[in-house]
């Protein structure tokens, strides 16, 4: 299953990120899509942290 996760992640991330900013944007505002941006990032960011496979 961490095995799957962590292959996902990058993708799954360059996916929703380009997705789902602009909708955003356009249905409720700019302000929104830039919170949306940063949290998004953030929790990207964050989970490509926690799963990363660093070599000993």
């Amino acid at each position: 299953m961490l095995r799957w996760f962590v292959a996902i992640t990058p993708l799954a991330g360059a996916m929703a990120f380009p997705i789902v900013v602009p909708i955003v944007m356009n249905r409720v505002s700019i302000g929104a899509g830039v919170a949306v941006a940063l949290l998004l990032s953030s929790l990207w960011f964050i989970a490509m942290l926690k799963t990363s496979e660093m070599p000993h």
